[in-house]
């Protein structure tokens, strides 16, 4: 029996010339997005072709002003197409209180929960020897700084409960001994292990209101 009876036997070159280089370089792209495999990817990029009025040009029209206009704030490290962002100059907002997160997908997963009225620090990533992130890869210096300012009375470590997370409030609680704050931390409705992005909006919202002292 030849080869070409037998499907085991296909090249990789032959499978891969299904599609063309520009579709195979669409899967690609979609399989670097967090929860997408490569299979998953190639559900995707179907997908998106078939609907390509409905999904593909509206999708390709957002990306382009993303990235024509998204900015990083200068103020707290959100993200956003203004700068200071959205949040940073809401007037509602309680200057008094600064919640300090990990990443962007933390902010905005407390904003989705409503859980907090006081404005935001994003560190960037937490303290992790292991893969090499130290102090001065985050914005460690710049909430000191704003720590010390007179209308801050209250800072939030609202860190993911691991290790790293752990480490950093520690880190950061040292740091702003003689900064006239209360230092507080989420209450243990954040499970042991859990990152606030997977957690759900009752979670965090009754975490947020039962913040104890760090």
């Amino acid at each position: 029996m030849g080869s070409a009876c037998r499907p085991d036997l296909v090249s990789p070159e032959m499978a891969a010339s299904v599609a063309g280089p520009e579709i195979e370089r669409l899967i690609q792209l979609l399989a670097r997005l967090p929860g997408l495999g490569p299979r998953s990817a190639r559900r995707a990029a179907l997908h998106l072709i078939k609907k390509r009025e409905a999904l593909m040009t509206p999708l390709a029209g957002a990306l382009q002003v993303a990235i024509d206009r998204i900015q990083v704030c200068k103020t707290c490290g959100n993200i956003d197409t203004q700068n200071p962002c959205t949040v940073c100059i809401d007037p509602r907002r309680d200057p008094s209180t600064i919640v300090v997160v990990a990443d962007v997908a933390d902010l905005w997963a407390l904003e989705r929960a409503n859980a907090t009225n006081g404005r935001y620090h994003v560190l960037g990533a937490t303290l992790s020897p292991l893969d090499g992130i130290g102090p001065q890869d985050l914005t460690i210096d710049a909430l000191v700084a704003r720590a010390h300012e007179s209308q801050v009375s209250e800072i939030v470590l609202a860190l993911n409960a691991t290790v790293d997370g752990q480490t950093t409030a520690h880190y950061i609680t040292d740091l702003l001994q003689d900064a006239n704050v209360k230092i507080t931390r989420l209450a243990h409705g954040v499970p042991v292990g859990g990152e606030l992005d997977y957690l759900d909006e009752g979670t965090l919202s009754a975490a947020m209101r039962q913040r104890t002292l760090f």
